[in-house]
């Protein structure tokens, strides 16, 4: 049976006329020598989501993830014969399969909810996005050599050329690509001070049970704290915030390693390079 490629509500809800498949797959790059920041941060958000839901899926790795994607981004999950990139999307799939992490909540917290995901992101995706393929030190050091590894000469040059030069075009419709570099490490500050507040002192931004802001903003920050930059300053402005680093703590704990291991018993061979983050809020 041919794939369906879900572009609109009317999929959507013909999608939700059947049960979760057993056999769903989560496709991103490969995440040891490919994978970069900010999809790397979508990725995670994803299967924070899958697994808050409690829904069964395999990670799939694949260096053309990103142009099998119907959007042209990742992750995106093949479930029985529909296709379907990005959190947003998955999120309504999902829902319209009768299962939600937002059930509990009213009309403003919705709206709330929604808000504080636009600002993730409108500030942490683009600031991804801007150190990874706009700070010199990042993109000759990092992005270079990981973007197209897995692709042969002069192809890999190519496509990270032509990758970058999308990029760039994204983010000056956008007004990022005219920032200075400080003055994107503000943007991202005054971000997570906005999250911090919004957390205060509860586990999760809408009090005992996560929703997919949680996800969303682990996927992002948890992302920050574990990679390894010519510059890690972004790490450093996530862990000056104490609550978000312990939100980090408890996702992980609760939905990446209540089984042991890398597998929370929700996914098979999913995101098994989680760190230990206690040392991350001292």
């Amino acid at each position: 049976m041919p794939s369906v490629l879900l572009t609109d509500s009317i999929t959507v809800e013909l999608g939700a006329q059947e049960p979760w498949p057993n056999d769903v797959k989560l496709y991103q790059q490969y995440e040891v020598e490919q994978i970069l920041l900010p999809d790397n941060a979508n990725c995670l958000a994803v299967q924070a989501f899958l697994k808050m839901c409690q829904l069964n899926y395999s990670l799939e790795m694949r260096g053309n993830a990103e142009y099998m994607s119907p959007s042209g981004r990742v992750p995106f999950i093949k479930a029985g014969a529909f296709v379907v990139a990005e959190l947003d999307p998955i999120v309504a799939f999902v829902a319209n399969k009768g299962v939600s992490l937002t059930e509990g909540l009213d009309t403003t917290q919705k709206a709330d909810m929604r808000a504080y995901m636009s600002l993730v992101s409108n500030v942490l995706a683009n600031a991804e996005l801007y150190v990874s393929w706009v700070d010199r030190s990042t993109y000759e050091e990092v992005t270079l050599a990981r973007y197209g590894s897995v692709h042969p000469w002069p192809l890999n040059y190519i496509l990270t050329r032509q990758k970058r030069q999308q990029v760039l075009r994204r983010l000056k419709v956008l007004g990022w690509q005219q920032k200075t570099l400080e003055e994107v490490y503000g943007e991202v500050e005054h971000c997570c001070s906005a999250l911090s507040e919004r957390l205060d002192k509860q586990d999760f931004f809408f009090g005992s049970r996560p929703t997919e802001l949680d996800a969303l903003v682990f996927g992002h920050l948890f992302t920050l704290l574990t990679t390894p930059l010519p510059d890690n300053r972004l790490a450093t402005i996530v862990r000056s915030f104490s609550n978000l680093v312990k939100l980090c703590q408890v996702i992980e704990r609760d939905f990446f390693e209540r089984n042991g291991g890398s597998s929370s018993g929700n996914g098979e061979g999913d995101y098994d390079k989680l760190e230990d983050l206690n040392q991350l809020s001292m």
